[in-house]
C-alpha cells in the first residue's frame, strides 16, 4: 500500500493526534482477534471512581496496561481489554451531597429515590469526561464490553455472592463496634480510615470511691482520657490482673463524674500496666477494645451519640450538642465540680474518614459482616500452588500475605443510598430475616434492608463479573478468565487486590489474574504526594495539551522501575518531547528519500556494507531485548534500550552514514540504502507503537506500508540472518575512531572544515583492513587531507593524539600543538586508565565475584581489563615518545 499522507515540516502533537483515536475505534481495531486458535490475553481496567476527572496516577496505570495490550495484540494474541467504572458508594454520594449543600438542600429533602436519580446524573456527567480522557490518552479499550459496578449484570453477581456467602455462614449480622463516619452517616471498614496526627489532650479526672475506700491517701482513683464526652458510656474501670498496685481494688466501685453511675473495678489482660496510670475506663459502646472487654465481663453497652455525632439522651444535659462542643462543656463542668486534676496537651493519631475527612467515631452498631478467616486461609493456600498470582515486584506479595494472615472480619454494610442494596428482607411482624436473589413473594409483609454494600464488595468481583459470571457458560468467561495481568498501585493491595483474590478463589476456584504489576505513586519534583491541600496536583489533560499524549506516555512508562514512585517534572516532559521530535525529524528525512518505493525490500546480504550489517544487528538486539523486558514488565529498561538504538545507532550513525551513499553512491547502493532505511524505520515504529501510538501511526501512514494500521500490524521478531556481532564490533571501532578525531579537533580548536592529516596506527592488520574498507565514512566524518592506516605508522613528534581500543590516532598539527598541554593530557589519561586497570584487577581478584557471577559477566570483565591495559600501555608509550622528542 502506498503512503496516505505527507509529513509536515514540524512535529505538532495536536495535528498528529487529532481524529486518530476516532479512526481506530470506528474501524473496530480494539476488538478481540477473530482467530480463536490464537493465545488469549485479557486485562480488566481498574475501574476509576465516577467521583471526578482522572489524575496522573490513572494516566500512569492505564498507559502501562495499554502498552501491554497493544504489544500483545500486535504479537497476534486474541486480546481483550475491558473498560469500566466504579460507582464508588461513599465517595460519589459525598460529592453529590456536597453539591446539594451548595444549593441549600440535603438528601433527606429529596428522599432516597430522587437522590439516587441525582447521583445517576452525576455518574453520566463524569463518565463522559472519563471517556474523553481515555480517548486523549489513546487507550485501546473494547468499549462494546464496558461495564459499571452498578449495572444489572454486576448486580446479579453481587447478589449471588452475598446469598452464597450467607448460606455458608460466611456472612452474618451482628452488633459490633465499627468505624463510623458522622458526616456520611455510614460505617467504614478499617482501611477506609486514615490516621493523622491531631492536637488533643489527656484529661486526668477523679473517679471517687463509693464506700469511703482510700488509695494512696486519696478517696478517688485517677483516670486519664482523651475523650471526656464518652464518659457517659463508662461502665467499668479495668486494671491488669498481675498489677500488684491495684489487686486490692478489684471489685471496688467508683462513681463516674457528672453521671453519678457506679462503675466496678475489674481485672483484664487488655490493660497495659506500664502505660499511664495502668487503669483505664471501659466504654463498650465507643471503643473496639472496650467492646471486647465488655463482652468478656458481660458489661452494659451505653451509646452516648447520635448518627451525626451529636450527643444523645444518655448524655443528660448535653443531649443534642455537637461532640466537640460537648467536650468543651464537659471539661468546664468537671473543673467547676473539682473533678479535673490536670489537662496535659498531646499530639496523637486520630482516625479520619478517607472520603469526607471528618474524625471517625468508634460506634456500637448493627452491621453485616463477612467472616474473613476461612476465605483468607483458602486464598493464602492458593498462593502455594500452580494457580498462584505472581506479584511484580515479588516483594509486594508480603504486603498481601501479611494483611491476610492478620485479617479481621469485614464490615460490608453501609448506611448509604447509593450502591448495591443488600438482598436481605425483614418480616414486618416476626422480624424473621430472609436472604435471597429476589424479594420474598409476599412482598407486603417484608421490608428490604436499607443499607447498601461496601463499594469494594462489588469491585472485588470485577475480573469475573465483567466476563458474564455468574453465567459460567458466558463465552467471555470461558475464553478470557482468568485474566492475565492486573496493573495497579501498591496503595490498594489490601483494599482491592486481596479481595479480588479471595473472592475469585471462593467463587470460580481460580486466581483472578496471572500477574499483578504493582506501580508506585506519582509525586511532585520535591517528592511530595500530590494533593489538593498542597496545590501540587497536575491535570494529565493539561500536560497532553502542551506536550501531546505520546510524550506523557513515554515519561510515565519509562520514568521508574516496577513498584517505585515516580517524580513528575516538566524538565522530563521537555526531554520526552525532544525525543519524539528527534524521531519525527529522522523519519521525515527517511521518507523524503524513499522516492516511489511501494514497500521496503531488503537487498541481498552480499550487498550489505558494514553500516548496513551494524544497524540490522543492532535492530535485532533491540527487538530481542525490548520483547524480553516487556515480558518482565521492565518498561523503563525497555525504554532505555529503544532510546539508545533510535537516538544513537539509527539517527546519529546510520542515518548520517546513509547520506554518503545516497549522495555519492551508485544507483544500486542508493536503492539498497533506501530499502534498509525504510525497513529499519518500519520496524522501529512498530517497536515504539505500544508506547507512542499516535506519532508512530502518523509517521507509518506516511510511509510505503502493508496494512491499515499499526494497531494490528505484526510486532517485530528477531531475524537470525541479522545477527552479526563481528560487524557491530567493527562499527564500534569505527565510531570510536570518529569520536577520537572529533575530540582532537575540538581540543585544538580546529574546525571540521580545516585541512589536517590523519594517521592511524593499528595493532592488527585486521583492524587496519576494517578502517581501509570504510575510508568513505572516515572521509565523511573526519575530513582528512591525507589518510594513513597501518601497523607500522610512526607517531609524529608534534601531533595531537587519541587512544582507542586497538589503535592510536594522530593528527600532525605542529603549529597548534602545545607540547606541555599534550603531556599533561596524556598524564591525566594515564592516571585515569591506571584506575580502571586497578578496578578491574581488584574485581577479577575477588574470588566471590569470579565464583558467583555468570560466566559471561566474568569473561566480559576480562576483555575490559585487556582493553584498559592496552590503552594504558599505548598512552605511556606516547608520553615517552614526546618526552624523548
Amino acid at each position: 500500500m502506498t503512503k496516505e499522507t505527507e509529513m509536515s515540516t514540524k512535529y505538532d502533537p495536536k495535528s498528529v493526534e487529532a481524529g486518530r483515536y476516532e479512526q481506530w475505534t470506528s474501524q473496530g481495531l480494539f476488538k478481540p482477534n477473530e482467530d480463536k486458535k490464537a493465545h488469549k490475553y485479557s486485562i480488566v481496567i481498574p475501574p476509576p471512581n465516577v467521583t471526578g476527572k482522572l489524575h496522573l496516577g490513572h494516566a500512569w496505570d492505564t498507559t502501562l496496561q495499554d502498552m501491554i495490550i497493544r504489544q500483545k495484540r500486535m504479537q497476534g494474541f486474541d486480546t481483550v481489554w475491558i473498560p469500566g467504572m466504579d460507582h464508588a458508594g461513599i465517595a460519589t454520594q459525598a460529592k453529590v451531597e456536597a453539591r446539594l449543600r451548595e444549593q441549600g438542600i440535603s438528601r433527606y429533602d429529596l428522599g432516597r429515590e430522587k437522590f439516587v436519580e441525582q447521583v445517576w446524573d452525576w455518574k453520566d456527567e463524569y463518565a463522559d469526561i472519563i471517556h474523553q480522557q481515555w480517548a486523549k490518552l489513546g487507550l485501546s479499550l473494547d468499549y462494546d464490553r464496558e461495564r459499571f459496578t452498578l449495572d444489572e449484570g454486576l448486580n446479579k453477581a453481587v447478589r449471588k455472592v452475598f446469598v452464597d456467602l450467607y448460606k455458608k455462614d460466611l456472612i452474618y449480622r451482628g452488633e459490633y463496634i465499627i468505624n463510623w463516619d458522622p458526616q456520611a452517616r455510614t460505617a467504614l471498614s478499617d482501611i477506609e480510615v486514615i490516621h493523622q496526627d491531631d492536637e488533643g489532650a489527656f484529661y486526668h479526672v477523679k473517679y471517687p470511691f463509693t464506700d469511703g475506700t482510700t488509695f494512696n491517701g486519696q478517696d478517688y482513683i485517677e483516670i486519664a482520657t482523651t475523650r471526656p464526652e464518652t464518659m457517659f458510656g463508662d461502665v467499668a474501670i479495668a486494671v491488669h490482673p498481675s498489677d500488684e498496685r491495684y489487686k486490692d481494688l478489684v471489685g471496688k466501685k467508683v462513681v463516674v463524674p457528672l453521671v453519678n453511675r457506679e462503675a466496678e473495678i475489674i481485672a483484664d489482660e487488655y490493660v497495659t500496666p506500664d502505660f499511664g496510670t495502668g487503669m483505664v475506663k471501659i466504654t463498650p459502646a465507643h471503643d473496639p477494645n472496650d467492646f471486647k472487654v465488655g463482652n468478656r465481663h458481660n458489661l452494659e453497652r451505653i451509646n452516648t451519640m447520635n448518627e451525626d455525632a451529636t450527643m444523645n439522651a444518655n448524655a443528660g444535659k448535653y443531649d443534642g450538642m455537637d461532640r466537640f462542643e460537648a467536650r468543651k462543656a464537659i471539661v468546664k463542668d468537671l473543673e467547676d465540680a473539682g473533678f479535673m486534676l490536670k489537662i496535659e496537651p498531646i499530639v496523637h493519631s486520630v482516625g479520619h474518614s478517607e472520603r469526607t475527612g471528618v474524625q471517625v467515631e468508634a460506634r456500637l452498631s448493627t452491621q453485616w459482616f463477612v467472616k474473613m478467616e476461612p476465605l483468607a486461609k483458602e486464598s493464602l493456600a492458593g498462593q502455594k500452588g500452580e494457580d498462584r498470582v505472581d506479584f511484580v515486584p515479588a516483594r509486594f506479595e508480603n504486603t498481601f500475605s501479611s494483611w491476610m494472615e492478620n485479617i479481621h472480619d469485614w464490615v460490608i454494610s453501609r448506611q448509604l443510598w447509593w450502591g448495591h442494596q443488600i438482598p436481605a428482607w425483614y418480616h414486618k411482624q416476626t422480624g424473621e430475616v430472609y436472604v435471597g436473589m429476589e424479594a420474598p413473594e409476599d412482598k407486603e409483609n417484608w421490608e428490604q434492608e436499607t443499607d447498601v454494600l461496601d463499594t469494594w464488595f462489588s469491585s472485588a468481583l470485577w475480573p469475573f463479573s465483567t466476563m458474564g459470571w455468574p453465567d459460567t457458560d458466558s463465552e467471555d468467561f470461558k475464553r478470557y478468565f482468568p485474566t492475565d495481568t492486573l496493573v495497579t498501585g501498591y496503595d490498594i493491595i489490601f483494599f482491592w487486590v486481596a479481595r479480588m483474590m479471595f473472592q475469585s478463589k471462593e467463587f470460580t476456584g481460580r486466581r483472578p489474574f496471572k500477574n499483578v504489576l504493582i506501580h508506585g505513586l506519582i509525586r511532585d519534583e520535591q517528592g511530595r504526594k500530590m494533593s489538593k491541600s498542597l496545590g501540587n496536583g497536575i491535570d494529565p489533560m493539561d500536560v497532553i495539551e502542551k506536550y501531546g499524549a505520546d510524550a506523557l506516555r513515554w515519561f510515565l512508562s519509562t520514568g521508574s522501575t516496577p513498584g517505585q514512585d515516580v517524580r513528575f517534572s516538566y524538565t522530563k516532559m521537555d526531554a520526552a518531547w525532544n525525543f519524539i521530535n528527534k524521531i519525527w525529524n529522522a523519519s521525515r528525512y527517511v521518507i523524503m528519500n524513499l522516492g516511489e518505493m511501494e514497500e521496503p525490500k531488503l537487498p541481498d546480504q552480499s550487498e550489505w556494507d558494514l553500516a548496513d550489517k551494524f544497524i540490522l544487528n543492532q535492530l535485532n538486539t533491540t527487538i530481542a531485548e525490548t520483547t524480553r523486558l516487556f515480558d518482565k514488565f521492565e518498561f523503563g529498561e525497555a525504554g532505555r534500550i529503544l532510546y539508545n538504538f533510535i537516538w544513537n545507532d539509527f539517527c546519529d550513525w546510520y542515518i548520517e552514514m546513509s547520506k554518503e551513499k545516497l549522495n555519492g553512491g551508485d544507483a544500486q547502493q542508493q536503492a539498497n540504502t533506501r530499502n534498509i532505511l525504510a525497513y529499519v524505520l518500519d520496524q522501529t515504529l512498530k517497536l515504539m507503537h505500544p508506547i507512542m501510538p499516535f506519532v508512530t501511526e502518523n509517521i507509518w501512514l506516511s510511509m510505503p506500508h502493508t496494512g491499515d494500521s499499526l494497531v494490528n500490524a505484526p510486532y517485530p521478531v528477531v531475524n537470525d540472518e541479522f545477527d552479526n556481532q563481528e560487524a557491530s564490533e567493527q562499527m564500534n571501532h569505527l565510531i570510536d575512531l570518529i569520536k577520537a578525531v572529533r575530540n582532537i579537533r575540538n581540543e585544538a580548536g580546529a574546525p571540521m572544515s580545516s585541512s589536517v592529516d590523519l594517521l592511524i596506527k593499528v595493532d592488527t592488520e585486521e583492524l587496519g583492513q576494517v578502517f581501509k574498507d570504510n575510508e568513505e565514512y572516515i572521509a565523511r566524518f573526519c575530513h582528512p587531507d591525507n589518510l594513513e592506516i597501518g601497523t607500522g605508522v610512526a607517531a609524529p613528534k608534534l601531533a595531537l593524539s587519541g587512544i582507542i581500543t586497538g589503535a592510536e590516532v594522530y593528527i600532525p598539527m605542529a603549529e597548534l600543538v602545545d607540547m606541555d598541554e599534550e603531556k599533561a593530557k596524556l598524564a591525566k589519561e594515564i592516571e585515569s586508565l591506571s584506575q580502571e586497570v586497578k578496578r578491574s584487577e581488584k574485581k577479577l581478584g575477588n574470588e566471590r565475584f569470579v565464583a558467583n557471577a555468570p560466566a559471561e559477566v566474568v569473561a566480559e570483565e576480562k576483555v575490559k581489563q585487556e582493553e584498559w591495559e592496552q590503552k594504558l600501555q599505548a598512552a605511556k608509550d606516547r608520553l615517552t615518545s614526546i618526552e624523548n622528542a
